[in-house]
């Protein structure tokens, strides 16, 4: 049953297992009330740094927690998007699902060190160590997923086609009136 799990699939499925509940629900807070979902332990950097060194006004905060609320929410989508696509077998097999997952990564790992950095700028230790450990986990993931590559299809397909079926050299041009 799990001879055809890769690194790559686990580890994405077990990172979508941690990042959908805790970025969706920091996202929903925002969502619901800005001003004091931003102000929360895993947004308090962000919100600190655009008072402190933005000086941003209340409506440009709110609409910056937003904009980070919906950063968040992508990456959650992309993680659901991996998830499903790793529930199919053959798509697991050939790294179907690895795209949804580098997307994941990506966004999700700008995300974390733009945050890591505003919370080294405000001196918020514990979203710093926050950031820091959610940005180790998804560059650890970002470097299982170049590192391991796909099963690659059979070669012997190939070999065993009929000899007009194969494929022909440079210097052989296969015309209509050529048969």
């Amino acid at each position: 049953m799990f001879r055809n799990w890769r690194i790559g699939s686990v580890n994405g499925a077990l990172l979508g297992a941690y990042f959908i509940p805790a970025w969706a629900l920091v996202a929903f807070n925002i969502f619901v009330e800005p001003v004091h979902g931003l102000y929360e332990r895993p947004s308090v950097a962000v919100a600190l740094f655009l008072s402190d060194h933005l000086q941003m006004a209340g409506i440009d905060t709110v609409r910056a927690a937003w904009l980070l609320a919906l950063g968040r929410l992508t990456v959650v989508a992309f993680f659901v998007i991996h998830l499903a696509l790793v529930c199919i077998p053959r798509t697991r097999k050939n790294g179907g699902s690895d795209e949804a997952l580098a997307i994941a990564l990506l966004i999700g790992s700008l995300i974390s060190f733009a945050s890591m950095v505003m919370a080294s700028k405000v001196g918020e230790m514990a979203a710093l160590r926050l950031h820091a450990t959610e940005l180790l986990l998804l560059l650890g993931a970002a470097i299982v997923l170049v590192i391991e590559r796909p099963e690659a299809a059979p070669k012997a397909v190939a070999a065993a086609a009929p000899p007009s079926l194969q494929p022909l050299g440079l210097e052989q041009a296969e015309l209509l009136h050529n048969r």
